[in-house]
């Protein structure tokens, strides 16, 4: 295929799924490298207000029309989990390049398929993983690559939301199956992958709460993660139902110099502990504990879109009046709109590639297992080593 972005014209990037897909496009129509942003959208009503609103003319009721179009180069699937095995098969399979929205697949089997898909194709795989892009992980991959944490012992992600009154493919859904967000950043820190997992299911769901129809009976479940060559240990909590507790998706880390935790209420500054070593004669090591406030890194943006990781007000061409922006998931969003997007211009391949995404992606599907089985210790498939590392 001869993309635009070969011919010098830049880029034109499909949008599918425009519910929380809506927060990219106004990303791509700012990006230097992209001419031409097409949308994407079953539900006719939502798909002419966000034309409308953004002052696009470009948009298909279905994936085929965009598939089928032989300008379209690259395609953001932020369709429904259900979908994104088989759309991102379809999307490589057309010869375009492929973005999706975690997780990449709920089933080993079309981790696989997409793997295959993507050599077959030569085309890019990303997998849209927000949780090593926001400002809070940034900021602590850099203290941990100057040495300020030092070596890693324990790591702890948490994703827990309630998923009551969501949409009912999302009833019953297995928590571990939405790992990455919880387990993505130690694996992004260390440049590793899991070994094994033992994983237990907690509490019972009611059956209200199964119309999903998943393999699942647990609202919660826990999983401890051994690292291919770390003595580090992830511990990780998902929880979709039936725990009382606000919405929290971050991780805390500890190492022998510092320590990392999360904010209680899932915004504002991280806490940092510092430890060093006791006194002669003093029981104990001293610890300080201070606030941490994360930084942005917009040098890592081109200067279009650096105004997107905090909330902000945009007038594009062709928008009949201002849009305000929001900025969710710790201002990710741009970061990972660039890196696909560059990686393409650049015939290079994604930081978050197909391999790295399955790396992430099947610990979740083989804790579920362990959970299912009682809480057994579980291998972790292994793929083929990427050509990349993720580092800021």
């Amino acid at each position: 295929m001869t993309s635009a972005a070969t011919a010098g014209a830049g880029l034109t990037v499909a949008v599918v799924g425009l519910g929380f897909g809506q927060d990219f496009v106004p990303i791509y129509l700012s990006h230097p490298d992209v001419a031409r942003v097409v949308l994407v959208e079953p539900d006719a009503a939502r798909l002419r207000e966000v034309k409308e609103r953004f002052g696009v003319t470009d948009s298909s009721a279905d994936i085929a029309g965009v598939l089928a179009d032989p300008t379209v180069d690259a395609v953001h699937i932020l369709a429904p989990v259900q979908f994104h095995a088989d759309m991102s098969v379809a999307v490589l399979e057309a010869g375009k390049h492929c973005a999706c929205a975690v997780p990449m697949a709920t089933s080993l089997a079309d981790i696989a398929r997409i793997i295959r898909a993507r050599e077959a194709a030569g085309t890019n795989y990303m997998m849209m993983e927000t949780s090593v892009y926001g400002r809070e992980y940034l900021t602590v991959d850099r203290m941990y690559r100057a040495g300020e944490i030092g070596d890693l012992t324990l790591y702890r992600g948490t994703h827990i939301q309630n998923l009551d009154g969501f949409p009912s493919y999302w009833q019953g859904y297995p928590p571990m199956h939405y790992l990455t967000h919880a387990l993505s950043p130690v694996l992004a820190m260390l440049g590793t992958t899991v070994a094994t997992v033992q994983a237990h299911g907690a509490g019972r769901l009611t059956s209200d709460r199964q119309a999903g129809e998943f393999d699942n009976p647990f609202p919660a479940e826990v999983g401890l993660f051994r690292l291919t060559g770390s003595d580090a240990l992830a511990d990780i909590t998902m929880s979709f139902f039936q725990t009382a507790r606000s919405y929290l998706e971050g991780f805390a880390l500890y190492g022998e110099h510092r320590g990392i935790e999360w904010p209680e209420d899932n915004e504002g500054d991280l806490t940092q502990y510092d430890m060093v070593r006791p006194a002669g004669g003093q029981r104990g090591n001293p610890i300080t504990s201070t606030s941490l406030t994360p930084s942005d890194f917009p040098e890592l943006l081109p200067p279009e879109l650096r105004q997107f990781v905090r909330p902000s007000r945009v007038l594009l061409p062709g928008m009949p009046r201002p849009v305000d922006v929001a900025s969710h998931h710790s201002g990710s969003h741009p970061y990972l709109v660039h890196e696909f997007v560059d990686s393409i211009v650049s015939a290079r391949s994604p930081r978050v590639d197909a391999i790295r995404s399955a790396e992430w992606t099947a610990p979740g599907i083989v804790a579920h297992e362990s959970a299912l089985a009682g809480g057994i210790s579980m291998p972790v498939p292994t793929f083929a080593p990427s050509a990349t590392t993720l580092s800021s």
